[in-house]
Parts: structure tokens; sequence; C-alpha cells
């Protein structure tokens, strides 16, 4: 019977996806044992977007999340995802700067990493790929699924081979952060994939913003891939990864070993089932198939933040010109995939289009640097009437070809000669008072309750609304009274 590895991504992508990164620390704690016991191949913890949270608007130090995380799962990985040359910003930054927070990651306790470059130029991730073996990691890369007429099986394939060629890999992940890969087209292409990778293990990672992952993933492990990333419902379905029990039963019923066990899945559904409703967090949904997500392909979190962005703008009507705006550019663009930061740069691109009435008539920083190959190698041209447009109209201070950048590290050591790395590296890529600001927060909280009688779930429910400024319940035997200081919000 063959087994299918499960990556779990409930503590990352998937609250990323549906709660906007904001499950803190001490919200996971209590389920990480469960996972550790599930039987997981690896635990998807943390990347650029988690360090931005945690320091930003949580106020915890992403570095201590590792850490206690790590001591609660003594026997399964936890997994880190590398984007390119850059970390919580879309700027490209200096190789020691990436390579030193790679190292760190390792140190802390992550025992897997996916290197990723949006635009698959492999010449930006296989030095960090080799630090992270060099540091004692299992290491792969990851290869972003999207559709255009220059992403075809082929291109794919050669991909995976040059890959191959430049490092020896740990495992191969066909990320589909769109949500974008169908069942004919998963068909074809693991196969084309495994019989380059051989024993390397291929793992699908995808969305369900189409409602197709769910019958994906069966195909692809049909097909031959070796393992899926699902989290465990109620962080599943909607714009994050299939649910856990849905494939894990769907793949038993096919004669498939997935090495789980349902009674720890159940203990973390339960846990996150009671923070959702605890805390007033959304669970995922199954989504409707939607055809025209394959023209715009941005992905799901980006299509609400875009919504709310016109409508502050008093647009909110040209939503649907926007999209179409999106697909327009990317063609001319040359066909960058819809995922951070390229997904950003178009959409930004669109709204200034519809804005302003004439196309490209303002051209934002990231749109030249892009064009300019300021990124990396493009997949496809740019279209040459819109390049002109591009170099002519945008920042006259860019470039025309990118510029080595100069290690930073050393300087860093100089500037905070007292501090660790992991503060000199957050120091390095939070400006302003963030980091003083999350440090004064204090120790990092990790123990989280759950309201387990009546009277303390009303509670809590009344403290959410807005407008309360006192309450008080009484009853035989109690007396309880809250109230509401309107200066402090609590």
């Amino acid at each position: 019977m063959t087994r299918v590895k499960f990556t779990d991504t409930t503590l990352r992508d998937a609250q990323q996806c549906l709660w906007a990164t904001r499950m803190t620390t001490a919200m996971m704690l209590p389920a990480v044992e469960h996972l550790d016991n599930a039987g997981y191949d690896a635990l998807d913890l943390m990347g650029s977007i988690q360090f931005d949270v945690c320091v930003r608007y949580l106020r915890e130090n992403p570095w201590d999340r590792i850490r206690l995380v790590r001591e609660r799962a003594a026997k399964t990985p936890l997994k880190a995802g590398l984007r390119s040359k850059s970390l919580v910003t879309f700027r490209i930054l200096p190789d020691d700067v990436v390579h030193l927070w790679v190292e760190l990651l390792v140190r802390a306790g992550i025992g897997k990493l996916s290197a990723f470059d949006a635009l698959a130029d492999l010449d930006n991730i296989t030095e960090t790929m080799r630090v992270g073996q060099r540091a004692g990691a299992k290491v792969g890369g990851a290869l972003v699924f999207t559709e255009s007429p220059a992403h075809t099986d082929d291109y794919f394939v050669g991909k995976v081979r040059d890959m191959m060629q430049r490092v020896e890999i740990d495992h191969l992940m066909l990320k589909d952060s769109g949500g974008l890969l169908t069942v004919d087209r998963i068909r074809t292409l693991v196969p084309a994939m495994k019989k380059v990778l051989g024993k390397v293990p291929l793992e699908i990672h995808s969305h369900c913003m189409t409602g197709l992952a769910p019958l994906v993933y069966l195909e692809g492990i049909k097909a031959g891939a070796d393992g899926v990333h699902t989290s465990v419902a109620p962080l599943a379905n909607g714009p994050a990864q299939p649910a856990t029990q849905t494939i894990a039963r769907n793949l038993r019923g096919r004669g498939f070993d997935v090495g789980l066990d349902d009674a720890c899945i159940d203990a973390v559904s339960a846990h996150f089932a009671a923070v959702a409703e605890q805390e007033g967090k959304p669970v995922g949904i199954p989504c409707e198939y939607d055809d025209y997500h394959f023209r715009h392909q941005l992905p799901g979190g980006m299509l609400t933040n875009l919504q709310f962005q016109l409508e502050q703008a008093g647009i909110s009507d040209r939503f649907d010109d926007v999209l179409g705006e999106c697909g327009r550019i990317r063609e001319e663009l040359g066909w960058p995939i819809m995922v951070t930061p390229f997904a950003q740069f178009v959409a930004t691109q669109a709204v200034y289009n519809i804005m302003q009435g004439e196309r490209y008539l303002v051209v934002p920083d990231e749109v030249k640097r892009y064009a300019l190959g300021h990124f990396g190698k493009l997949v496809a041209p740019v279209d040459p009437d819109i390049l002109d447009r591009i170099v002519e109209r945008g920042s006259q201070s860019i470039p025309g070809e990118p510029q080595p950048l100069e290690p930073a590290v050393p300087d860093l050591r100089r500037r905070y000669p007292d501090m660790s790395d992991e503060e000199r590296l957050m120091r390095f890529m939070f400006k302003g008072s963030q980091v003083d600001d999350m440090l004064s927060a204090g120790a990092m909280v990790t123990d989280y309750t759950l309201l387990d009688t009546p009277l303390s779930k009303l509670l809590n429910e009344v403290r959410k609304l807005p407008s309360l400024r006192r309450v008080h319940v009484s009853g035989p035997g109690t007396q309880v009274a809250v109230s509401r200081d309107p200066a402090a919000g609590s």
C-alpha cells in the first residue's frame, strides 16, 4: 500500500489565509503536541509574513515562537518558506542578510526549508538552498504554478532538471498559490515532473479558491505525487488548503495509506474550532467554482483587500474593470506569476490605469524594476510598446540594469555590537520603533484559556461590543460587573 506524506499548514498558511496571520503563539501551543503525534511529515510554521505580523501587530518575538513550538514538537520537523532574495518587504536584499536569516531559522528549530522565486530564476535561490543544507536542514525547491502560454509542462520540467543539477534537493513542492491547478493539468504535469525527480519526493500545495484543490490532490497522488499540504478543519477550505480530514478519508477510500492518527487530528480540530468561536474568527467553507479567476489569477486574500481599497477610493463599481485590467497587464508584462510580490505590482498598476484613464500614465517603481529585470530573468519579454512607456514614465532614478548589493551584515554587527544576530536582523527588517515596541511588550504570552462556562462565554461576547461601557450580571450567589474604559478601549 502506497504511503502518502502529509504536511500540516494549520499554523502557517491556513491561518494566514483565513485569520490574516493573527493566530497568536498562545493559541497554537495547546495543539502542537497533538500535531506532533498525528503522523505529519512536517509542520509548516514560518514565512516572511509571519515575521512581519509577529513583530508589527502581535508584539511577539518570532524567534521565540519557533523555539516554543520546537520544544513541544520533538518528532516532527518544523518547516519554513524562503521567498527568493527578500524577507518581509518586496526589496531585493544583500545575499549575506538572506543567508544569515536562513542560518538563524535552522538554529532556532526549523528543520525543513522550501525555497521559491516568483520568476523561477534559480540564480536567486540556489546559494540560499545550499546555505540551508550546510546549516543542517532538509532543503527543497518550490516551483510556483500558473497558467499562461509560457508556463507549459516542458517549462516546469526544465526548471526541475536545472534545479537538480544545481542542488541535491530533499524534496520539490509544486506550489499552486492561486488555486489554478486543474484535474487535466495535474494528470500530465505530475508524471512529467516525477520522471525527472525519480526518488525525490514531489509535494502538492494548493488553495481552494476555485474549489478544485481537493480533487486535484487525489488525482495528483494517483498520478505519482508523494505528498500533499493540508490544514485541519476548521482552518481549511476557502482561500486555504483542503481539509486534512477530507483528503485522508478519500485517499484511504482509494487504497492509500495516509499514516495519520485521527484522534490527534480531531483534538486539533476541536481546539481551533473553540478558538475561532471564542475570538470571532472565520472558519473555512468550500468555494464555488469561478472560471473568471483564471483570467486575473489574483490570490484570494488580495481580492478582499482590493475591494476594500476601491471602496475607500470611491470606485467600488470598477472592481470588475480592475480585475480585467490585471489580466491584460499580466500578458503585457510577460506573464509574471500572480504571487507575492508580482501580484501586488500588477494589481497596483491596474488600479492606476483605471483611475487615471490612461494606461501606464503612472508607473510604480516596483513595476519598472520588474520590467528592467531587477527581480530576475523574466519568463517572457515585456511588450515593447509597454516597456517604452514604463521606462519613460517610471522613476528616472532606477538604473537600467540591476546593480550588485554590498554585504550588510558586517555593518549591522558594528551598529549593534551588544545584540544577538536575531535582534540585529529584526532591526534590519523593521524600521522605526517597531522592534522596540515588540520588546517593550514583555515576555510572550504562552497560556491560552478557553472559556468553558456559559457566564464566561457571555461576558466574552459582550466584551466585543464596541458601544458597551458597563455590564452588570447578577444571580443567586453571583454578582459580576464589567466596565470598559473609553480611553483604553477595554
